[in-house]
């Protein structure tokens, strides 16, 4: 059984829930400045920028990093501590890296043009199924779906889906609910709708995942490591590392690896006893 024959939403329905989005948007949308355009890159940004982080948070972010890389290009060749000091604040720092090389990957692959077909977008790093939907969502207005933790929650509190239903069946209600032609306001109307009225607090639904606490997590640690390699340019040792923050539960070392592996950081000097931002030698 397809996921759409699983579960159809009756026509009146649709059309109550249509009217019932779509009228809060008119009443209480939001502003924001990556809604005023449609170029495919700069909305990609947004949508990268939006992952795990409040809107509001992104505004100011958002506007100094299209005033400083306002093209694929100029991302592209940016040196990786520029860009992570200007990411730095909206947390998640690989985000920042992944976006640099996306970017070259447009240069290299793409003419510098962001591809608007959601196939293509997937083959970009850290472009997942929503946001290689919601870039030509938003900046092409192309008719098809998307499903976000907003979206989920809406539909499981306004057409009764069961909270634990797989993506396939989300996406699937998505693609009948949607309204044709109207897919960017549709999709700006559901996120004001689920941000600032279905609130997870006001109906109870949780996202399938959370975020653990932040204060003294890897992620945390994480943070600070590169906030001394932003600050201090001629990096620092690993006892460096260890004693600054060696006194916390996590182990540095899978810290420090995973940091490499996102490509943020690099060993370097006589035993590769010293770590720095990835690339600083080159610049």
């Amino acid at each position: 059984m397809s996921a759409e024959q699983a579960y159809c939403v009756p026509c009146h329905e649709v059309a109550k829930l249509q009217e019932k989005v779509l009228g809060f948007y008119r009443e209480h949308g939001r502003v924001f400045p990556w809604r005023q355009t449609t170029d495919r890159y700069t909305v990609m940004v947004s949508e990268i920028m939006l992952q795990q982080t409040q809107a509001e948070r992104v505004v100011p972010r958002f506007e100094a990093w299209i005033k400083c890389f306002p093209d694929p290009v100029s991302l592209a060749e940016a040196p990786l501590r520029s860009v992570l000091k200007l990411w730095s604040g909206l947390g998640y720092n690989s985000r920042a890296e992944r976006l640099q090389r996306s970017a070259r990957l447009v240069v290299s692959e793409f003419c510098g043009v962001v591809p608007g077909d959601p196939a293509l977008l997937r083959t970009l790093p850290g472009i997942g199924p929503y946001t290689s939907r919601s870039i030509p969502v938003f900046a092409d207005n192309l008719d098809i779906a998307t499903v976000d933790t907003n979206i989920r929650r809406i539909f499981v509190h306004e057409l009764g889906i069961n909270a634990s239903a797989p993506d396939r069946v989300l996406y699937a209600v998505a693609e009948q609910v949607l309204p044709r032609g109207r897919s960017r306001e549709w999709h700006n109307a559901l996120m004001d709708y689920g941000a600032l009225h279905l609130t997870a607090r006001k109906t109870g639904i949780a996202s399938r995942s959370r975020q653990s606490t932040f204060l003294h997590s890897p992620r945390w640690y994480r943070g600070r490591i590169l906030r001394y390699l932003l600050d201090n340019g001629q990096g620092m040792t690993l006892e460096d590392v260890e004693e600054r923050y060696g006194q916390g539960p996590h182990d540095l070392g899978k810290i420090i690896e995973g940091m490499e592996r996102d490509g943020i950081i690099e060993r370097y000097g006589d035993g590769e006893r010293r770590i720095r931002i990835r690339g600083d030698n080159d610049h």
